[in-house]
C-alpha cells in the first residue's frame, strides 16, 4: 500500500511535465515580431546598439538593467500587458498624462509594444534626472530617515511619485513622504532601489520616444 502511493505512472508524469512548459511558455512576452537575441528571459538596453534596441541578457545585479527589472518588477512583475485597477499601464506602470507628455497618445499600441515600454522608461528617467539633477547633486550620500539616498533611489521614486514629490521629500528632509493609492511611499522606494547603477541614463530636459 505505501509502495504504490509513491508510484507515479509514466503516462501521468508526462502530463505533468507538459503541463509544466505549457504554463511556462504562456508567461513569456511575445517576442516573435521584435529584433530580438533571445539569451535569457531579461529585456534590457545596450550601449553599443542602436539606441533603444531591446535584447535579452542574464545580467542583473546592481547595473542599470537589474535596475530597470527590479522597478519593472515592482510595478507589474515584468508584465507587458499590465494595466492595474487605477488605469496605469504596462510593465512599468505609466499613467495617461506622463505617456503623453512623451508624446505617447495611444495606450491600446503601448501595451501592445514592449519595445516602446522600454523607451518610455528611459525617456522618463532621463526627464526625471534632468528635473532633479541639482537635487541628486545636493543629496546624494545623505542620510533621511536612516536611508541613504542614491541617485537610482530618486529616479525610481520620482517614476512613482513624479519628480515634484521627489523634491519635496529631499528639500523638507522626509518630511513630505508622498504615498500611492495603493501604499508605497517616496521613502521605501528611496530605500528599495538603492545602489544602483543609473550612469546610463542621460539628464534631458525635453525627453520623448518620438
Amino acid at each position: 500500500m505505501l509502495k504504490n502511493n509513491f508510484i507515479i505512472g509514466s503516462r501521468t508524469l508526462s502530463i505533468i511535465v507538459l503541463s509544466f512548459i505549457g504554463i511556462s511558455y504562456s508567461m513569456k512576452p511575445d517576442t516573435e515580431k521584435l529584433p530580438l537575441q533571445k539569451v535569457n528571459a531579461i529585456y534590457t538596453v545596450k550601449k553599443d546598439i542602436k539606441p533603444f534596441e531591446i535584447f535579452y541578457s542574464p545580467i542583473t545585479g546592481k547595473s542599470f538593467i537589474g535596475f530597470k527589472e527590479a522597478v519593472a518588477f515592482k510595478e507589474s512583475q515584468g508584465k507587458y500587458n499590465r494595466v492595474n485597477t487605477l488605469g496605469y499601464l504596462g510593465k512599468y506602470q505609466f499613467g495617461k498624462s506622463t505617456l503623453n507628455r512623451l508624446k505617447i497618445y495611444n495606450s491600446n499600441d503601448f501595451l501592445n509594444n514592449p519595445q516602446l515600454q522600454e523607451e518610455a522608461f528611459i525617456a522618463l528617467a532621463s526627464l526625471n534626472k534632468w528635473i532633479l539633477i541639482r537635487d541628486i547633486k545636493r543629496s546624494v550620500g545623505k542620510k533621511i530617515n536612516g536611508i541613504v539616498i542614491t541617485e537610482s533611489g530618486i529616479l525610481a521614486a520620482a517614476h512613482l511619485a513624479g519628480a515634484g514629490n521627489v523634491k519635496k521629500y529631499l528639500r523638507s528632509n522626509g518630511v513630505n513622504n508622498f504615498g500611492d493609492a495603493y501604499g508605497s511611499r517616496v521613502s521605501s522606494y528611496m530605500k528599495k532601489f538603492s545602489g544602483y547603477d543609473t550612469s546610463f541614463i542621460k539628464p534631458i530636459k525635453n525627453a520623448t520616444v518620438s
